[in-house]
């Protein structure tokens, strides 16, 4: 039988799912409407995370095992949700300061 929760994500592994997420996001142009979502349900990440392993029977079918089990134990620290957050924004930031803003948007993330 399959264990929910097993095994921690690895670093490599929790990047590599945020990638994903962020990838899928910018791909349909909802960074900013998914970096409010975020944010206003930041404080509950856990909540559903553990949703996730509730309705567990009736996503499995359709999404398959790893992807409800890495996705929820993604969604179990809320630093995850803070990185996915960073990331859209500094997607966003580099989208909206075009191909000259791009040297500015570096500098300031070095001061």
């Amino acid at each position: 039988m399959f264990d929910f929760w097993a095994n921690e994500l690895t670093e490599e592994e929790t990047q590599a799912l945020l990638d994903k997420c962020s990838n899928e996001i910018r791909r349909r142009q909802l960074e900013a409407p998914a970096i409010v979502f975020l944010e206003m349900h930041k404080p509950i990440s856990n909540v559903f995370a553990h949703a996730g392993l509730s309705l567990a029977p009736f996503l499995v079918p359709l999404f398959g095992f790893d992807f409800v089990n890495d996705y929820s134990n993604l969604l179990q620290k809320r630093d995850n949700v803070e990185r996915l957050i960073c990331m859209l924004e500094e997607a966003r930031s580099e989208k909206d300061a075009g191909p000259k803003g791009k040297e500015e948007v570096l500098c300031q993330k070095m001061i």
